[in-house]
């Protein structure tokens, strides 16, 4: 029998045979103990002092289970160097004792409520719905994802040029001119940074890879592979907060909306590493003002969210939590420059990677290699590899038609393969339901109404009163988005609201091509006039005109509005716009055309227009998408004309027009060979003076590495 002194008593001595009694540790098995507690043996003999040093601790250890008190306490506390006084008294020592086992507790808590999340995350990012809503079959994302190419940029400058210009000038940059930073390390310093980052703002084109890039870093994350020293994270995409642009709550409160998980968690600067991933800026309806006066530091504290956001990225909330913002170019000044510790670039795919993404996407790898090499063989095309969502339509799209021999030409120019992409998505939902082309007809001039208007706004992301505004009910788009998941959808984010959208921007800007088109073409009307901008407004969306509408009238008026956009919004959709008349397009879109007008005289006056157009044009970027105009209506006589005098190595006794020039500007800044070394000689002679072809070629000169 084992007991205590005082209950020693309970059994009457004449049932005892013998007394024992257990004096716990004499002084040398007190050392003996820590010895053999704690490897450390400088440690132990620190501890052993530390206690001889007070009577009453040294007493105490007589008691094995003090021992193991002291040990657990001054262990971390003299071996970390932690603030705070060594304990010298019980007291203190049963102190530390019990707030150490409170931290333990909480960090067993902390650990469960990230794994929570981690569960939760990695359900929702492990598949990747290539350009489809979640219907259909997800492929996992570790199984298809290509490394991206990220650079780190010198600035968050913005560029006023239609996102395809920006990649087209981007295909020419030297890759050793930047950076490369892998998704995983975006807020690791690069060697020789020592300053700790914050806030990073990634920035790139539409359709890059920005969003797939955060789910490949959420990912990784929930599966324990990177950046474990962040304990949560919070992904709070714009497209979804701006459903909550008239709610009134706290952090706290948001995060409990998007994560009812953690309504148990203590969210402070303290506790947990945080991470933010605000998604899409440029899709962003909140006003977020950086000059407010109202200032927040509690998560408790209730405001508008746009408060909220811009108290997060500033700092004032949560200081040490991590920030990680994505954007398009155009929208990347919303937020001030001295909030961003770090910008970063996302270029999409670099010619390996292209290659790479091809024969990851489609198993035949004889059949892989064909549509490389047939991307390979138009220019534009190949240069839209650069984004993801192009390889995955261009993927679409060839595959079907090189590996069944289809009859019907190849794809070579954008809006062929955007039209070949969209009338294949318009079989598949009629081979899975009952064929009706009015109903197509409808469907797609209807959507196509909402993607112009939408393409106007500079909006990407639809709302219900955007669709309402367009004659479109909210039912009607679900059904939309049911029957053309690869062309438009319909989403459920983390917060239950629901947001339509076009699955790429430039799927948007061949719809509203498209829409326009046959506006001309079956209801005989011009959409840009004004008079019928104001009647398109209406609801009667098929209310003909009496007046006759010539495509080359449209055509015109057309490239007219283009030139005028400062932003060139409008670049994609005029080449798309013009290359709808072509005739092998035409013969594509029978099925959605009541009318036939006339192609053939309207491109040849398109053409000449253009030209016209080109003579009078100082701005090398509206220049360049001209000729890719041109090149959309298949007229190459200018194009050729100078890769003629290239080859020959006549381009310097020529005497070239003004024309001319301009299509020798676009020969060279279009270009695969990238021009490292800008030798004047080649173009001077005669005629071509060298301030005259430096004049003339001078955004080639700025475009190569150096200038002889």
């Amino acid at each position: 029998i084992t007991s205590r002194p005082a209950a020693a008593d309970l059994i009457p001595s004449e049932c005892v045979h013998r007394v024992t009694e257990v004096r716990g540790f004499n002084d040398p098995k007190k050392e003996e103990y820590f010895r053999k507690r704690i490897s450390d043996q400088s440690l132990a003999n620190r501890i052993i002092s530390h206690l001889k040093s007070s009577r009453s601790l040294y007493i105490m250890c007589h008691i094995p289970v003090f021992c193991w008190i002291s040990a657990a306490v001054l262990e971390k506390m003299l071996s970390r160097a932690e603030s705070g006084e060594i304990p010298k008294t019980l007291t203190q020592m049963y102190t530390h004792f019990l707030m150490a086992q409170i931290n333990i507790k909480n960090m067993n808590r902390d650990s469960k409520h990230t794994e929570v999340l981690k569960t939760l995350l990695k359900k929702k990012f492990e598949c990747l719905y290539e350009g489809t809503a979640t219907q259909g079959n997800p492929t996992l994302l570790n199984e298809i994802y290509t490394e991206l190419y990220i650079t780190e940029s010198e600035s968050g400058e913005i560029s006023n040029e239609h996102e395809v210009r920006q990649i087209e000038t981007q295909s020419r940059r030297a890759a050793t001119e930047d950076t490369a930073i892998k998704c995983s390390d975006i807020f690791r310093p690069l060697p020789g940074q020592d300053k700790a980052i914050r806030t990073v703002l990634t920035k790139g084109v539409a359709g890059i890879g920005k969003t797939v890039s955060v789910q490949k870093f959420i990912l990784d994350w929930a599966e324990g592979k990177e950046n474990q020293d962040v304990q949560l994270i919070f992904p709070l995409p714009f497209r979804e907060l701006n459903l909550m642009k008239d709610k009134t709550l706290s952090l706290s409160d948001l995060l409990h909306v998007f994560f009812p998980e953690t309504k148990e968690m203590e969210i402070s600067s303290d506790e947990y590493k945080v991470l933010f991933i605000f998604d899409g800026l440029d899709e962003c309806r909140l006003s977020l003002d950086f000059q407010s006066d109202v200032r927040l530091c509690d998560v408790s504290e209730s405001a508008s969210v746009d408060v909220l956001l811009t108290n997060l990225i500033v700092g004032n909330l949560l200081p040490s939590a991590l920030i990680w913002i994505t954007s398009r170019p155009a929208a990347a000044d919303l937020v001030p420059s001295e909030c961003v510790h770090r910008v970063t670039e996302v270029r999409g795919f670099n010619d390996p990677q292209k290659e790479e993404y091809f024969r990851k996407r489609i198993s035949d790898q004889s059949l892989a290699n064909t549509i490389i090499s047939h991307l390979k063989s138009s220019r534009s095309l190949f240069i839209m590899c650069h984004i993801p969502v192009f390889c995955w339509i261009s993927a679409a799209v060839l595959e079907k038609m090189l590996s069944r021999a289809e009859s019907g030409e190849i794809p070579k120019t954008l809006t062929q393969m955007y039209t070949h992409f969209l009338m294949a998505q318009i079989n598949i939902k009629n081979m899975k339901y009952t064929k009706e082309e009015d109903t197509d007809k409808e469907m797609i001039f209807k959507l196509g109404k909402l993607a112009y208007e939408q393409l106007e706004k500079g909006n990407v992301i639809f709302y219900e009163e955007d669709l309402r505004e367009c004659g479109i009910d909210v039912t009607e788009a679900s059904v939309y988005s049911g029957l053309c998941t690869q062309i438009f959808r319909e989403e459920f984010g983390l917060y239950q609201g629901k947001v339509f959208c076009f699955v790429h921007l430039s799927i948007q800007e061949h719809v509203a091509a498209l829409y326009v088109h046959l506006s001309c073409t079956n209801h005989n009307r011009n959409v840009f006039d004004q008079i019928t901008k104001q009647s398109l407004r209406s609801k009667n969306l098929f209310q003909l005109n009496s007046e006759h509408v010539s495509l080359s009238a449209l055509h015109q008026r057309a490239v007219d509005e283009a030139l005028q956009s400062k932003t060139g919004h409008l670049d994609l959709f005029l080449r798309f716009l013009l290359g709808l008349s072509v005739k092998t397009n035409q013969s594509l879109l029978q099925g959605l055309m009541t009318l036939t007008k006339s192609s053939s005289n309207s491109s040849e006056e398109t053409v000449e227009y253009i030209k016209k157009k080109i003579r009078t044009m100082c701005s090398p970027k509206k220049i360049i998408n001209l000729f890719h105009c041109l090149n959309e209506l298949g007229d190459h006589s200018l194009v050729e004309e100078i890769q003629q005098y290239l080859r020959s190595g006549r381009i310097a006794e020529a005497n070239l027009s003004c024309l001319q020039w301009s299509a020798l500007l676009f020969v060279l800044l279009t270009s695969e060979q990238m021009m490292h070394v800008f030798e004047l000689n080649k173009f001077v002679r005669r005629e071509n003076t060298p301030n005259k072809v430096i004049r003339k070629l001078l955004p080639v000169i700025k475009e190569s590495t150096s200038a002889q």
